[in-house]
């Protein structure tokens, strides 16, 4: 039986996505060798980048779409989001969701936590396997956040995003600068256990749930709808007050390096 020949293929890959590669790959043009023909999704996927990751490809100067063939000698390149170009107009990979909605991976659920404070969709449960995660992600158009590159590049997962960041602080900068979130930052309005819109409510209505100390202190209450649990501005609101007035400030300093990308900036963050 006659050997397969070895057929080869030239990739480079831009700005973050090389945060995904072996070092004698990143930032460089490299021949990458194949046997049989296949998508340059599935061979963007074999090198370790997830499919959820890349915005734009070139496929020898022309854009191409995630199920174009890559024969040999073509040259292929990979480019992620860029917050300062508009590729729509070139080829779009995948049609934007409407609204920024998120689910979190099991690992991530001080993120998840955060987002909530700041406002956002943020749906979050221990026991959800990478099947589950990936239903919702693809069904409920959410984003899918993880640490776990396998779990992105499950097919049914359309919009997902690689948190680089381990440090709770930089995980929260990361997500709202990747995802030019710091305009639509409203804090205190979500309920932190069940992820819903809160609800103002009159004090002498629930006064008999107050302790005598908050009774005498507080005036302004919310409630959740789901699971009834009371928020008021007591010393959890000016701690979080703290953190996100941190968030804005690391965000000030990063718009001033447009070209940086959202891990790279996150780590500039003021310490506290």
């Amino acid at each position: 039986m006659a050997a397969i020949p070895r057929r080869h293929a030239f990739f480079r890959y831009y700005a973050e996505l090389n945060d995904f590669l072996p070092s004698a790959r990143r930032f460089v043009s490299f021949a990458h060798s194949f046997e049989l023909p296949a998508s340059v999704k599935d061979m963007i996927e074999s090198m370790g980048v997830p499919h959820t990751e890349v915005d734009l490809i070139l496929l020898n100067g022309e854009p191409a779409a995630f199920s174009h063939p890559v024969q040999d000698g073509d040259r292929v390149s990979v480019y992620p989001v860029f917050k300062f170009l508009d590729t729509r107009p070139l080829l779009q990979l995948r049609t934007p969701p409407q609204e920024r909605r998120f689910v979190l991976d099991t690992h991530l659920g001080r993120l998840a936590r955060y987002l909530r404070i700041l406002g956002f969709d943020a749906l979050y449960e221990t026991d959800r396997d990478d099947e589950e995660l990936s239903r919702i992600s693809h069904t409920g158009e959410r984003t899918l956040l993880t640490r776990d590159r396998g779990l992105l590049k499950r097919g049914e997962v359309v919009h997902g995003y690689f948190v680089r960041a381990t440090e709770l602080e930089q995980q929260v900068a990361e997500v709202l600068r990747r995802f030019d979130l710091f305009p639509a930052v409203a804090p205190f309005r979500r309920c932190l256990r069940c992820n819903v819109l809160l609800n103002s409510v009159a004090k002498e209505t629930i006064l008999e749930r107050l302790q005598t100390k908050t009774r005498q202190h507080y005036d302004e209450f919310r409630v959740c709808p789901a699971c009834n649990r009371i928020y008021w501005k007591g010393s959890h609101h000016e701690h979080m007050r703290r953190f996100i007035q941190r968030i804005l400030l690391g965000e000030a300093v990063c718009s001033e390096r447009p070209e940086s990308s959202p891990a790279t900036c996150s780590s500039r963050l003021p310490r506290r």
